[in-house]
């Protein structure tokens, strides 16, 4: 699933970009521990853990048949499933929520049928069910009828609208299952190893089409319902099941082997889906021959669903979407809207085997599935677009993994689950960007090929079954003949990364030392408390005598030493930038590193230098001065990436700066910005680079916004009304900044044309642009507006608490998205999906004041607010992070921003 969130404190997108690049979809805030039911000897738990199910009775097999209602939001179930017993009970106990089992009986070889009692245990989400008489070992058949409600929290069993060309409201149903939202659409055994497989019968409006995991076998009429069977799935996980039923149409087939493959959205829109089309067939061809196992389906089906709170979700056979993430017009959609749609793809198409085929055996291992996802989408896109350069690009996910895991925090990338609801915390950026960082250096320290036959190994030995982290480990160091476990285990079960400190402590003597980092002092640990350290892969280049050398090692003692040429002309460590850690180099070899030139380094070791650099001075372990004056030599640079922490870094003092200086900052932005946007230009000459046409943009973005720079607002605005009446006539790629900076000079008009645009709009992508430019005016009424939109139900719920979360990061708006918040808690903890209020509290971290943080803290408090896992506490530490770099620089900001102007 996509779903990643948690804020990438100093990585954010860029000036221009009203679109992140993935949607951040944030999950269930993690309720309060229920009180323990007495446990009956009959239905023992796992270790007495009341949130896992008993072992003696397995699901073996799922006969399900559902028949959803649209117009009155709910639905009618049957199902039987197959059980194997293990051990004598007088009682089951299955997971089941917001459902009303209206009846349940057993039946078994030899026996009667037996009616069961059924008592719901809803704190607990599940349900015990009693026999009159000793259910024996062998095989049963339970058999259950219930019913549910399409619910409207974009999770279980649910439903979503649109309005089709005729203006008529349209309702469609689908499903949202992982984590643990199975037992919202049918009773079951909710949890990743009780694999089984489903057949599935779908009876609906005959009008309407009905899309799961399996291929079509049949389609009959019974009492005016259309009865749509499915083949049986593989063996599989609850979460992965999948329902969409309504008014949609699907794209013609294309085949991968006699695979097909097809692109479902509502009626109107399949002109936008050839191009996730293609890369779902390039993606799949890849994935079937790096991963040396054909595609476990009988179909791939992929849904664009109106309402959906993640970016995607894995079900086999039957990805679902939200709509940006899978369709966008190929010819006027920017490079980030179409890279998004090819990351995402590849993503699930990934998942088929890396989740689906091969399952984490527990939450606790959910990394396995993201984090490999999340490296192979990133290799599938590559390699079908290499002028695309993703590896390069992937150092922006690197950076967003290292700001929230150098905070004190940060939690390990695998940590225990004991409450599935506490899985919901792990879909973050440390899931995702961390694990496939570390995977990431890891293929590059034992190489590609070996790294492919491990994951090969991995995949064969636990295919249709369930597997844990040591079980990677141990197939990848099989193929490696390296012990793959000692050197990542600190990798995934500690928190946080080392800063990698490079000196010349004689004249052929380079000296390495690791240490965490971190942007705030730790608390001093105890003497019996051993530091942190890792196994770490390092990969440095040194330059004598005009010749470079590469040398690798394996870190593994806090102090290394290397012997090396006597006076080297620069020593870059972390060549090529794949490793997951911060540099920091002596006076001296930074000095000659600089004196080198930048020009000599590769983009994405240009990238580590100005990150680590804007790190540590966020740490302050570097002068603010020192990294101003660092800034001024990258005027030359046309890399869109390093250009981002460029901004970034830059966008981060404006949020500090009083405003009655603010021209100080402005003037800054200017005299950085204008050398390379001049450089470029404004217009994209034929054939050029799609980065480039994205820089521009960035560029353009910060010069109009950050730069408040006349000129710039002035042609923004001119080339806005030339696109209006000729859209081939400005680079789609340039729409955006021209969009940002027309919302943030724009008056009571501006807002109206805009609020116009998102309700007209002809792609999911332009719906999106113009919805989060209502964010980025000025002036409170229009601000106060776009909020109270939010309520009113002129935007969808997937995307009305990211709108409250940005105009809390706008520096005009802060003051008022924070008493909005406060002010309307209740509503929105009602009206919101609970998975809305985790991403909408992360705009917290843009109240960088001292009052703010007070005020913060206090309303966080008094309300017992949990967001699960450690996200509240990561965002409140953000946010002292950035309050305690304005108390430290803010006297001496202003001067010293004009002494670089």
């Amino acid at each position: 699933m996509l779903a990643r969130t948690g804020s990438a404190l100093f990585t954010a997108t860029l000036a221009s970009g009203l679109h992140p690049r993935s949607v951040q979809a944030d999950v269930t805030a993690s309720m309060t521990p229920p009180k323990e039911n007495a446990m009956s000897h009959e239905t023992p738990t796992v270790g007495g853990d009341p949130y896992r199910l008993p072992r003696h009775v397995i699901p073996v097999r799922y006969d399900l048949r559902l028949e959803p209602d649209l117009a009155a939001a709910g639905f009618r179930g049957q199902e039987t499933v197959t059980l194997s017993v293990s051990e004598p009970t007088t009682s089951l106990l299955l997971n089941a929520a917001d459902l009303v089992i209206e009846h349940a009986s057993l039946e078994g070889p030899g026996t009667d049928r037996m009616e069961a009692v059924i008592e719901l245990e809803e704190s607990l989400e599940r349900c015990r069910l009693t026999f009159p008489k000793t259910v024996t070992p062998g095989q049963w058949r339970l058999q259950l009828s219930f019913l549910g409600t399409l619910n409207d929290k974009l999770r279980g069993f649910y439903r979503s609208t649109y309005t089709d060309a005729s203006g008529k409201v349209r309702t469609l149903a689908a499903t949202q299952f992982e984590a643990t939202d199975a037992r919202r659409g049918f009773p079951c055994w909710d949890e990743p190893d009780f694999k089984a497989v489903f057949s599935v019968t779908l009876a609906v409006d005959p009008a309407m089409t009905a899309v799961s995991n399996g291929r079509v076998e049949s389609e009959t009429m019974e009492q005016g319902k259309k009865v749509v069977r499915f083949a049986d799935t593989i063996t599989m996980s609850t979460y992965l099941v999948a329902f969409i039923v309504g008014h949609i149409e699907s794209t013609a087939p294309t085949f991968v082997g006699k695979t097909p493959v097809r692109i479902w959205c509502v009626p109107g829109k399949q002109e936008l889906a050839s191009f996730g089309q293609d890369i779902a067939t390039a993606s799949l061809t890849f994935f079937e021959e790096y991963y040396g196992i054909p595609y476990p389906g009988d179909k791939l089906d992929l849904l664009a669903i109106p309402d959906f709170a993640s970016g995607a979700m894995e079900n086999l056979g039957a990805i679902t979407f939200r709509e940006t993430a899978l369709l966008v017009d190929r010819r006027n959609g920017t490079h980030g809207e179409l890279e998004r749609v090819a990351d995402v793809v590849a993503h699930e198409n990934a998942h088929m085997w890396f989740g689906d085929l091969v399952t984490m055996s527990w939450w606790n291992g959910l990394w396995l599935n993201e984090a490999f996802a999340t490296f192979m989408e990133m290799m599938a896109v590559d390699a079908w677009k290499p002028q695309w350069k993703r590896w390069d690009t992937f150092c922006i996910s690197r950076a967003a993994a290292l700001s929230v895991d150098g905070l004190l925090s940060t939690r390990p990338v695998e940590y225990p689950v004991r409450a599935p609801k506490d899985a919901d915390a792990m879909f973050d950026v440390l899931t995702y960007e961390k694990g496939a960082s570390v995977l990431r250096m890891l293929e590059q320290h034992i190489g590609p090929g070996v790294f492919r036959s491990g994951v090969r190994d991995y995949l064969r030995r636990h295919a249709y079954g369930n597997a844990d982290t040591n079980d990677l480990w141990v197939a990848l160091g099989d193929a490696a003949k390296h012990p793959v476990p000692a050197m990542m285990n600190g990798w995934i079960f500690q928190p946080g990364y080392p800063l990698v400190t490079a000196e010349l402590t004689s004249e052929t003597t380079l000296t390495l030392t690791q240490e965490r980092f971190a942007y705030l002092p730790a608390n001093s640990p105890s003497s019996s408390t051993p530091a942190p350290s890792w196994q770490v892969p390092i990969q440095l280049r040194v330059r004598s005598k005009g010749k470079s050398q590469t040398v690798k090692l394996l870190m593994t003692e806090r102090n290394t030493r290397l012997t090396i040429a006597a006076d080297p002309e620069s020593v870059l460590v972390n060549e090529g930038g794949h490793g997951f850690y911060r540099v920091r180099y002596g006076p001296m070899l930074r000095g000659k590193l600089l004196a080198a030139g930048l020009a000599g380094l590769a983009s994405t070791e240009r990238f580590n230098l100005i990150n680590d650099s804007w790190a540590t001075t966020v740490a302050g372990l570097t002068s603010l001065a020192d990294y101003l004056e660092l800034t001024g030599g990258f005027s030359e640079d046309r890399d869109k990436n390093v250009w981002a922490i460029l901004l970034d870094s830059f966008a981060f003092l404006n949020r500090l700066i009083e405003p009655d200086q603010r021209p100080a900052i402005q003037a800054f932005v200017r005299r950085r910005v204008h050398p390379a946007l001049s450089a470029v230009g404004w217009t994209a000459a034929p054939g050029e680079d799609d980065l480039i046409r994205q820089l521009r943009s960035e560029l353009v973005g910060a010069m109009g916004r950050l730069g408040n720079d006349p000129v710039t607002q002035t042609r923004a605005a001119e080339l806005y009304e030339e696109s209006k009446r000729d859209p081939a006539a400005v680079d789609p790629n340039l729409v955006p900044a021209l969009v940002s900076i027309l919302a943030f000079t724009g008056d009571d008009a501006r807002y109206d044309e805009f609020a116009d645009r998102f309700r007209t709009a002809k792609t999911p992508q332009e719906e999106r642009r113009y919805l989060f430019s209502l964010t980025a005016f000025r002036q409170p009424d229009l601000l106060r507006r776009t909020l109270e939109r939010t309520l009113s139900g002129q935007i969808r719920l997937q995307d009305a608490p990211a709108i409250v979360s940005a105009v809390m990061g706008n520096v005009y708006g802060k003051e008022l998205g924070w008493e909005f918040v406060k002010a309307h808690w209740d509503q929105m903890d009602r009206q919101f999906p609970k998975q809305g209020l985790r991403r909408m509290c992360g705009g917290i971290t843009a109240l960088a004041t001292p009052a703010l943080e007070a005020d913060v803290r206090a309303f966080f408090s008094s309300r017992r607010i949990d967001l699960g896992g450690k996200t509240l506490e990561q965002y409140l530490e953000q946010l002292r992070i950035t309050v305690r770099f304005r108390e430290q620089h803010a006297s001496k900001l202003h001067q010293l921003l004009l002494a670089h102007t």
